[in-house]
């Protein structure tokens, strides 16, 4: 029988991994390790998917590695979330399983890469 996150193993097995998209110069980059499941990651996973423009820059990011602001303003209160960037903006992300962790990347990277012409 299959788990209810049977790609867990998947995501985990990508920690470390880098990946360049050449001749671009972009790369993308996995970190996903087992955590204790809190409150705030009760899915039991820390993990940060980047893609980097060929300077550094990150481009789109799916993460839950440091504190995001819960709300707008100078007194949202700032915990440890899921979320994603994009483009320097950053938004909540729903973590359903990692196998959709892994999905909602790769379209995001693929629209940005698109976007900037690096695929068709």
């Amino acid at each position: 029988m299959i788990g209810p996150d049977a790609a867990l193993d998947t995501l985990l097995d990508l920690d470390g991994q880098q990946f360049t998209i050449e001749p671009s110069g972009y790369t993308v980059k996995f970190k996903a390790r087992k955590v204790p499941a809190t409150p705030m990651r009760p899915h039991g996973v820390s993990y940060s998917l980047t893609l980097n423009a060929p300077d550094g820059t990150r481009l789109v990011g799916f993460d839950n590695a440091h504190s995001v602001r819960s709300s707008r303003g100078p007194a949202g209160k700032r915990q440890e979330a899921d979320h994603r960037h994009r483009l320097g903006g950053r938004r909540p992300y729903r973590y359903v399983n990692a196998l959709q962790l892994i999905e909602d990347f790769w379209a995001e990277v693929n629209a940005v890469l698109e976007a900037r012409g690096i695929i068709r």
